[in-house]
């Protein structure tokens, strides 16, 4: 969530850079009046119960001393239902005005260039050289039928299009990507997390899935808890149900770890991974990436998030580019690095740079991983707090993939394919496979 105070004191610019970001102006002047009415309400309701609490102290003076007490109590009934008038009053446009924050974006940080589309992003560095092959590259799934990696149509057998399996060399392979992974973001400090793929609603709200990305997410029916009470080590608690959904990535659960939390600073910065599945139903993609498992329902993701101070947030993302990165350079694949404008930033994200694979196959870059960072937006929905000088301070997260274990699947099978149909393991991964 936005900063209300920035968005008040320096509206023109706020305004200015959340239409970068395709925000309707409409809608930024509505928040912009809901937030000035709130406040205004907040006012005459302390305004109100100061004077109640006057009357009050001078009506049981009165009471005390024989004094008529009538007017005083008709001044206290009109008091008394001008707050409660007032309160509901409140609570509406309260409520009005949360709603609307919470589908409005973050704001765009300097690093961000201005632009309309992918096409105004800028390549900020280009990694390794592209090989040449001498026979015309296949693309990954014509690799898959060959070497039998891939059973496209038993995954949609078993589920729906865009499910897919892995099965002999290309499960083991996948399995081996995400041991490397883990083992590479580990011998950086990263802490390794094993997480729930199985999210609340305040999960989904504090890392802003929900509302904006509702339509992407599986949503569980409802759980019904059956025991007799539901309790947590702390407090004990009777919740008959829950909103529940599928992750559609472990930033959900490793920034929700800290939710509600006041971090000591000597902690920070936390540094975590983990792998999961994640699910997406791609809602907005029809027609997109129907061949192959560039863009499926299911796929599995090694998620590297960070929460650290306000000040050193652009050096730890810097540590994370340089984390996924040296994925793609141990396993000797071709990347580049794209800095996002701000008409393709995500919805939380403050700055975001892209980690693109190249793939012969495509003979294209493509997205393997984007590494943003979220600033305080998340920080102030999920109140993730740390201590400094006895002062409580919003914290700034991070998250990135690092990587999209599927599309680096398909990067080693496009990059490291022979002319005969075969495809060559990276040295770094035999180990991995015996």
């Amino acid at each position: 969530m936005i900063d209300l105070k920035i968005l008040l004191s320096d509206f023109d610019n706020v305004k200015t850079l959340l239409l970068s970001k395709k925000v309707e102006s409409q809608k930024l002047s509505l928040a912009y009046n809901l937030i000035t009415k709130y406040k205004d309400l907040i006012k005459e309701l302390e305004n109100l119960r100061s004077n109640q609490n006057v009357k009050s102290k001078l009506f049981f003076e009165h009471k005390k001393q024989n004094k008529d007490i009538k007017e005083l109590q008709y001044e206290l009934l009109e008091l008394k239902n001008n707050i409660t008038s007032m309160e509901s009053e409140l609570n509406e446009v309260s409520n009005e005005m949360n709603e609307l924050l919470l589908a409005i974006p973050n704001l765009p940080d300097s690093k961000t260039p201005k632009g309309d589309s992918e096409n105004d992003n800028v390549v900020i560095d280009t990694i390794l050289t592209p090989k040449k092959f001498d026979f015309e590259p296949k693309e990954h799934w014509e690799l898959a039928e060959g070497n039998k990696w891939i059973d496209f149509d038993c995954g949609v057998r078993l589920a729906k299009s865009r499910f897919s399996i892995l099965r002999g060399g290309g499960a083991k392979l996948n399995r081996a990507l995400i041991n490397f992974m883990l083992d590479h973001n580990s011998s950086y400090g990263f802490e390794e997390i094993n997480t729930p793929v199985i999210a609340n609603k305040d999960s989904l709200l504090c890392t802003a899935q929900l509302p904006k990305f509702e339509e992407d997410m599986f949503k569980i029916s409802s759980f019904i808890d059956t025991s007799t009470e539901y309790k947590t080590q702390e407090k004990g608690y009777k919740e008959k149900g829950h909103e529940l959904y599928l992750i559609s990535t472990a930033e959900i659960s490793l920034t929700n770890m800290y939710r509600d939390t006041i971090i000591p600073l000597e902690d920070l910065p936390i540094k975590l991974c983990a792998y999961t599945p994640c699910f997406r139903k791609e809602a907005g993609s029809a027609g997109k990436d129907t061949r192959g498992i560039i863009r499926q329902h299911q796929f599995d993701k090694v998620e590297l998030v960070a929460i650290t101070t306000q000040d050193s947030s652009d050096s730890m993302q810097d540590l994370m580019i340089e984390v996924a990165s040296g994925i793609l350079k141990k396993l000797n694949l071709p990347h580049r690095l794209v800095q996002l404008c701000s008409g393709d930033l995500g919805f939380s994200a403050s700055n975001t740079i892209d980690i693109e694979v190249w793939l012969p196959g495509q003979n294209c870059y493509r997205e393997i991983s984007s590494i943003s960072n979220i600033k305080d937006f998340q920080a102030r929905r999920g109140k993730i707090r740390y201590k400094n000088n006895k002062k409580n301070i919003l914290a700034h997260t991070l998250n990135g993939s690092s990587l999209a274990v599927g599309r680096t699947l398909v990067a080693i099978m496009e990059n490291y394919q022979l002319s005969n149909g075969d495809i060559e393991i990276p040295e770094i991964l035999r180990k991995y496979l015996v």
